[in-house]
């Protein structure tokens, strides 16, 4: 079957991994255009479209994508390795909480979006660069500008929403929903509101919620041919530096004659049997 003729749509009949395992998106991704995979070769583009369309969790082993897809595990496998090394692809390990214990597991990090090595480093650091967002108006003062559809008492102007927007903007930064501060807004409003700005700007204030403790995120990368883990600086491409060709250097080993001075010291340190007390 032609690569042209394929249809890159997943089936909803597609096998899950294990929990814990499969498919993990990556954050901050742009949205699904058409052209998202134009500057792949035909078939990695089709297995990528379909890879983007599985749900998290999805199982996208090679054997998996074979069984789902017209490719065979050896055109998976090496498609699979195309996609890592143009950056929409990495294999690795995480740490998750499972109650009161660590586990590590076993991920794949897919990204719609072509990813070079310093921000999968960054990913794997827990310490994913934010892209620059085209001027628009924030989701704080959407909430404030349309406020006065909820609670016409608390009809904002635009001069009130661009003050406050600081203060809406932290509680979404603190866990906050939408939903939730606009209840916590508009609960139990007295019977006129004389400075509607002056008092969502207090119960901002009040009712501001905990912040939320910072999270360590524990998370290693692995080489695709052999496995062996490695951070994402010694991973360009997927890849570790002897699975690139790249020679490695001899661990540096101690001169024989310094060898026999450390072992003669430690032994002229140690107690002889005889003087050593009693138990």
């Amino acid at each position: 079957m032609a690569d042209s003729q394929f249809s890159s749509a997943p089936s909803p009949e597609h096998p899950m991994a294990n929990p814990g395992y499969g498919k993990r998106s990556a954050p901050d991704q742009r949205p699904h255009t058409g052209e998202d995979f134009a500057h792949l070769l035909p078939r990695d583009a089709a297995v990528a479209a379909y890879v983007d369309g599985l749900c998290d969790g999805a199982d996208i082993s090679v054997k998996a994508l074979a069984k789902a897809l017209p490719y065979g595990q050896c055109a998976i496998r090496t498609t699979l390795n195309r996609l890592q090394e143009a950056g929409h692809l990495r294999r690795g390990s995480e740490c998750v909480a499972s109650g009161e214990n660590l586990l590590w597991v076993t991920r794949t990090f897919f990204s719609r979006t072509a990813r070079d090595n310093a921000w999968w480093a960054a990913f794997s650091r827990g310490d994913v660069p934010k892209e620059p967002q085209r001027a628009t108006r924030s989701k704080a003062f959407i909430l404030l500008a349309a406020l006065g559809r909820t609670a016409p008492a608390l009809s904002l102007s635009d001069r009130d929403c661009v003050a406050l927007e600081p203060g809406v903007t932290e509680w979404l930064n603190r866990g906050a929903t939408p939903p939730e501060i606009l209840q916590a807004l508009t609960t139990g409003l007295p019977s006129r509101v004389h400075h509607p700005a002056a008092f969502v700007a207090t119960r901002l204030q009040n009712k501001m919620p905990p912040a939320r403790e910072p999270q360590t995120v524990l998370r290693s990368l692995e080489c695709s041919e052999c496995r062996a883990p490695g951070t994402a600086d010694a991973l360009p491409g997927g890849k570790c530096g002897p699975c690139r060709g790249k020679p490695t250097r001899p661990a540096p080993t101690l001169p024989a004659q310094q060898v026999r001075a450390h072992a003669r010291a430690v032994r002229a340190g140690l107690i002889p049997k005889s003087d050593r007390p009693r138990r």
